[in-house]
This record gives structure tokens, C-alpha cells and sequence, in this order.
């Protein structure tokens, strides 16, 4: 196998946790399965530290593996990072630890399958973000279906059966688009390979097709308005942990897709679908608040508040600027921390309470107040609050949208409004409500939730306060993405006030110098 940097980092985050998997299927004990797999998570974290060394401007990709894999087919297994996986690839590793913490108590039955999906979505999730082969990418695409389904249907709620299902089915019609995609771009491209792929320029008429296949699988996976109706039940169903990977990690694998394949292998069709991207986002913006102020139930409020929040980031995506791809791509990881943290408090409130009813968990600010500090940081992070997460992404968004249109930026505003009015309106009843009734369970945080919750508490302020470091590692990848999309679009002639007719006679150049040049110098 060919490394770039000596040691196969990457790899070895997706290995040890498929390694670790099968070894728990040989233990007995339920708390030797909870040990080993924390004891992994840990692992893990202390693997991808690596991964902060990578250099914002140096190669496109860095801490590159390579291997052949079925040369006669033309697949290789080749891994790699840069400023658009990052960040996804380290918080999908320290998810895995606080997920096993956050339901260390609340699951009795089948202790070691549930952990051996814990296991398995963690090495899949990252093989997602890593994969520089598009075959190998939607293996790992693929391999996350099964454990998600199962922690619905196994261990989710009174309706899992139903939401699982309904998860799986949406999830596999969005991944036959995929694979149709993927095989158009092999015939035409010629290769399976990402990188190569990029250093291409394709017909419109081509493109047109592709991106429709494409941007329907991603948007189902994100899930944008109107595909989300998955989302809720899926989030309701599922266990804490089940949420919790799903919010911080699998909706980012839709807005990702976007990123990594969207913008720069169909860079005309991206434009000329973004002004119906950016309706969708908005009204995805607007729905998702509505629905979510008038939710009773503190899980589903916050299921809902997910469509919004995802709809910020499919909308800077589609601004085509530095400082909106740039808020889209921190708002993922905002998401992926916030949400994350919300959901696992629900997880530990259910707990207590055996209700995710408002009205049953009015009042805890009493009883339990360090959970209620802890819950109202990430409440105010979800509402963007200055000083958090949050509010840098949803910021830098919102100033690229005014930038472009301000028409854009005034539409978005009222979900930033609405974001305000359910998260204060739930916070203030769970805090100083009038509790139904004290229920004895309700203990404060124990050293265990607090282990869990804490990494989380602190990047909401951290990357509130000081976000320059993840700004100034996204900003060249993002830039790099960019100008290859300008590049192949004014290579072939693409300009704005083009009809449809027009578009579609644009064929492909013979060559596209600066599109190649921006992509074949930057990557190894």
C-alpha cells in the first residue's frame, strides 16, 4: 500500500473498529462489551489526533492511501483527506466514546450486538468521508444502512418497526441513484477514481442527468424538504445513541455528497439547479421552525428543529461563495456537536422521566440543575446564540446569502426567528414549568453524563469563541472547489442568461487546462 504520510491513519480509524466489532461477538459479559467498546472509542480518538496536522494549504489531499484493489475493474482503495472531510472524519471518531457512555444504563437487551453497531457505523461513517475511489465510497455508503436500521429496530421505540423501515426504504432508493451515477461517470469518465474524475469536463447534458441523480440521493440522505418525513419517526424511535449518529453524523453524508460530488464533477448542472436548491433550502428553513414550534414532545421538537438547521447548510452550499460554502460546512459540524448533545440529554431525561412529554419535565431546573445548565448551553447554541457554534456558521451563511441576493438573506432570516421562539419556549418550561408531578428519579448528572457531555459542552464555546482555526482550515479546500467549478464552467462557455435549450448543446471541451491545473497540482 502506498502512504503518504507513513503510517495509514485513516485506515487504521476504519479497521480497528471492525476489528474490535468481531472480538466483542466472543465476550460474554455485558460489562466487558461496555469496557472494550469505550475502551475502542478511546482508541479512536487518539488515532485521528494525527489528523490535525494536516496543512491548510498544502496538497489537496493529505494522509493519502492507495492500494490496488480490482485492477481489472479499475477500483482502487484509495483514502484521503482535506478541509471538507475533517472535521466530520474527527467528530464521527468522538462520537463513538460518548455514545457508549450516554447509553451505558439505558440498554439491557442484546448488550453486544448494540455495541458491535456502534462499532460498525463508526468505521462506515468514516470510511464515507475518507474515500477517494467512488466505488469504495458507496461500499461504505451501503455499509451504514444495516447497524442504523438495526439500532431502530432493535432497540427503538414502540413504532421502530415502522420508522426503520421507512428509514431503510427512502435510504436505498437514494443509494440505486447513487450507484446509477456512479456507473455513468465510469462509462464516461473512465475511471472510478475521485480525483481523476475531477480533472474532467462533461457535456451538460450529461451533467444534467448525473446531478439529478445525485442531488436526489443527498437529499434524501440530509434529508432536505420535502424527502425528510423519514427523519422524525427515525429520530423518535431510535435510541439516544441511534439518534445522536444520526443527527451529528449521517444527515452530514447528504450536504457532503454535495461538496465532494456535486459541485466540482457537475459544475454547470449545480448551477443551473442552484436557484431551486436555494428555494428548497428556504422553504425547508421555514418548515422545519414552524412544524418544530408546535411540537409537545421534546425529541420530535428537536428532530424537526434538524430539518431547519440542515437547511441553512444545503443553502450555503448553494451560494457558490467562499463565506457561505464556509458557514455550510462549520454549520455541519455545529450540527453534529449541538444536536448530538441535545439528543443524548434527551436520552438521559427519558431515563429519569420515562416521558419525552414537555409537560412531564417541567421544572427540573430545581432538581436538576447542573443537566438544566448543560441543557440550556445547547439550546442556545441551537438558537444561535452569539458566543456559540452555532452562530459563527449560521452567520457566515447569512452574509454570503446578502452577499449574492439580499433577497436570499431576508428569506432566511425568519427561521433564525423561529429557531428562537421553540428553543426559549422549551427551555423556559423544562427549566421553571410548574412540574405535573416530582418524580424521585429526577438525580442531576452523574459522573458518567458528565464524561459524555462535556467534550461536546466545550466546543460549542470553543468553536464559538475561537473559530479562526476551523475557518482557516476549510477555506482552501472550499477555494480549490470553487475554481475548478468556475473553470470548467467557463471553459465550456456556460453564462447565466443561458436558456435550458442553450445549455443542453454545450458539449464538453477537448480540454480544460485551468480545471486540470487547479486539481492535478493540489492533490499527490
Amino acid at each position: 500500500m502506498m502512504t503518504q504520510n507513513g503510517f495509514p491513519v485513516v485506515t487504521a480509524l476504519i479497521v480497528v473498529p471492525l476489528i474490535a466489532a468481531v472480538a466483542l461477538l466472543f465476550m460474554r459479559r455485558d460489562w466487558t462489551v461496555r469496557v472494550t467498546t469505550l475502551a475502542v472509542g478511546i482508541l479512536e480518538c487518539l488515532l485521528s489526533l494525527p489528523l490535525l496536522g494536516y496543512v491548510p494549504d498544502g496538497a489537496a489531499f493529505q494522509f493519502v492511501e492507495k492500494a490496488d484493489w480490482l485492477p481489472a475493474l479499475g477500483m482502487t482503495y484509495h483514502l484521503g483527506v482535506d478541509g471538507l472531510s475533517l472535521y466530520m472524519i474527527l467528530l464521527t471518531a468522538l462520537m463513538l466514546p460518548l455514545c457508549v457512555l450516554g447509553s451505558w444504563t439505558y440498554i439491557a437487551k442484546r448488550v453486544t450486538e448494540f455495541h458491535v453497531c456502534l462499532l460498525l457505523m463508526t468505521a462506515s461513517c468514516i470510511g464515507v468521508f475518507a474515500a477517494l475511489d467512488f466505488v469504495l465510497f458507496y461500499v461504505f455508503w451501503e455499509a451504514m444502512l444495516v447497524p442504523m436500521y438495526l439500532l431502530i429496530a432493535v432497540w427503538g421505540g414502540p413504532r421502530r418497526r415502522y420508522a426503520s423501515i421507512k428509514f431503510f426504504l427512502y435510504t436505498l432508493a437514494g443509494s440505486t441513484l447513487l450507484l446509477a451515477a456512479i456507473v455513468a461517470f465510469r462509462q464516461v469518465g473512465g475511471t472510478f477514481s475521485i480525483p481523476e474524475l475531477m480533472e474532467k469536463s462533461y457535456a451538460f447534458k450529461f451533467q444534467f442527468w448525473a446531478f439529478l441523480a445525485m442531488a436526489l440521493a443527498f437529499a434524501i440522505k440530509v434529508p432536505m424538504f420535502p424527502f425528510h418525513t423519514w427523519l422524525p419517526a427515525a429520530h423518535v424511535e431510535a435510541p439516544a445513541a441511534g439518534s445522536v449518529l444520526l443527527a451529528a453524523i449521517l444527515l452530514k453524508m447528504g450536504t457532503y455528497g454535495f461538496l465532494r460530488f456535486c459541485l466540482p464533477l457537475t459544475p454547470a448542472a449545480s448551477e443551473t439547479f442552484a436557484p431551486l436548491l436555494i428555494a428548497v433550502s428556504i422553504a425547508g428553513i421555514i418548515y422545519g421552525g414552524c412544524i418544530a414550534l408546535g411540537q409537545t414532545d421534546i425529541k420530535k421538537l428537536i428532530a424537526y428543529s434538524s430539518v431547519g438547521h440542515m437547511g441553512f447548510v444545503t443553502l450555503g452550499i448553494f451560494l457558490f461563495s467562499v463565506k457561505g460554502v464556509s458557514g455550510a460546512i462549520l454549520q455541519m459540524l455545529n450540527h453534529g456537536i449541538t444536536t448530538g448533545g441535545l439528543f443524548m440529554m434527551i436520552g438521559l431525561l427519558y431515563e429519569r422521566s420515562h416521558s419525552r412529554e414537555i409537560a412531564d419535565n417541567q421544572g427540573l431546573g430545581k432538581f436538576m440543575p447542573a443537566f438544566m445548565f448543560l441543557f440550556g448551553v445547547f439550546s442556545l447554541s441551537s438558537l444561535a446564540f452569539p458566543g456559540t457554534n452555532s452562530f459563527v456558521g449560521e452567520v457566515l451563511v447569512l452574509i454570503g446569502a446578502f452577499q449574492g441576493n439580499p433577497w436570499i438573506g431576508f428569506a432566511a432570516v425568519p427561521g433564525a426567528m423561529l429557531a428562537a421562539a421553540y428553543m426559549l419556549r422549551l427551555l423556559q418550561r423544562v427549566t421553571w414549568g410548574e412540574p405535573a408531578a416530582y418524580k424521585p428519579s429526577w438525580g442531576d448528572l452523574g459522573l458518567r453524563e458528565w464524561a459524555a457531555l462535556a467534550p461536546l459542552g466545550i466546543l460549542v464555546f470553543y468553536i464559538g469563541l475561537a473559530p479562526a482555526l476551523c475557518i482557516k482550515t476549510i477555506e482552501p479546500s472550499i477555494t480549490r472547489v470553487l475554481s475548478v467549478m468556475e473553470a470548467k464552467n467557463t471553459a465550456m462557455g456556460l453564462t447565466k442568461d443561458m436558456s435550458m435549450a442553450e445549455r443542453f448543446n454545450l458539449a464538453a471541451p477537448l480540454a480544460v487546462a485551468e480545471a486540470a491545473d487547479a486539481v492535478s497540482k493540489e492533490h499527490p
